[in-house]
């Protein structure tokens, strides 16, 4: 846990060959302007994710509406991945063994269970997404399993 708070706190060196410096190299952005930046895209996202399924209950332009804002929503969550990590980068690292099933269900579709998966896709692009932010995973593997214990 104190690795995670000297690497978000900026007081790691990327000299050091881990994984913070692989994260460097991505862009030229400062690693804070980074986080800001994801998290930034990433409420917008999903924001209008919810925005997109409110609006499927209204009358005729419903469908529509949840069409466009679930759409934006989902391009800017994807695309708040790209301020970690870079998008070459990002494109040759979502198919590795860590990151496939969570790759798997944010690009699969189905119209019968749309309200399931957009439930299941949230969490599957917030597990995607932390894993561009070095030991993020170990910390909420952690957290809940002090929670359910």
């Amino acid at each position: 846990m104190d690795k995670l708070k000297k690497v978000l706190n900026g007081s790691d060196s990327a000299e050091d060959g881990g994984p913070l410096s692989e994260v460097i190299e991505g862009t030229s952005l400062g690693w804070g302007t980074r986080v800001k930046g994801f998290l930034a895209c990433f409420a917008a996202g999903i924001i209008c994710s919810i925005l997109g399924v409110c609006f499927l209950w209204i009358p005729k332009r419903g469908l529509i509406l949840f069409a466009i804002f679930y759409s934006i929503g989902n391009i800017s969550s994807i695309g708040s991945t790209l301020f970690l990590m870079g998008p070459v980068k990002q494109c040759k690292k979502m198919f590795e063994p860590t990151r496939l099933v969570a790759t798997i269900v944010m690009l699969w579709k189905k119209a019968a269970l749309a309200l399931i998966f957009c439930v299941l896709q949230f969490f599957a692009m917030a597990w995607y997404s932390i894993s561009y932010i070095p030991f993020a995973r170990d910390a909420v593997i952690k957290c809940f399993s002090t929670c359910m214990a």
